[in-house]
């Protein structure tokens, strides 16, 4: 099986750290190097900011172990310029514009404002437990 190349909105990798389901079988997939993560800066500055906010409000749990993870084992691309805005939350373009970038299988996600923009030039954008009942 050829190893997907995929971006993981940042519910998802969160979802995955805290709860079992799909988005846990998503970063124990990636920790088997079964998926490759894809990312930008930009995407690391939120999983981090995310991070460290979840750090502060759930004290026993150390997140900062899981940016220096994410800095060490996924591939970064320079994501393209977008002209317009394309998703309905702004916040949520840097996931395409990196997925464009990076010629991603897809982005997983839960994120409605994300998933109704599935099929943006070719971008696929799926949710995480048909991801899993797709690909693996």
């Amino acid at each position: 099986m050829k190893i997907k190349r995929v971006i993981i909105d940042t519910n998802v990798f969160v979802s995955g750290i805290f709860w079992s389901g799909p988005p846990y079988q998503i970063l124990k997939a990636w920790s088997e190097k079964r998926l490759e993560l894809i990312i930008s800066l930009e995407i690391l500055e939120e999983y981090n900011r995310v991070f460290e906010i979840l750090g502060k409000k759930y004290p026993p749990i150390n997140l900062t172990n899981f940016g220096e993870l994410i800095t060490q084992e996924a591939y970064f691309f320079e994501p393209v310029k977008l002209f317009e805005q394309i998703s309905s939350d702004p916040d949520d373009d840097k996931f395409i514009a990196c997925a464009l970038a990076a010629q991603v299988d897809c982005i997983v996600s839960g994120d409605r404002d994300l998933l109704v923009v599935d099929g943006f030039n070719g971008v696929r954008v799926i949710a995480p437990g048909k991801f899993i009942k797709e690909y693996f």
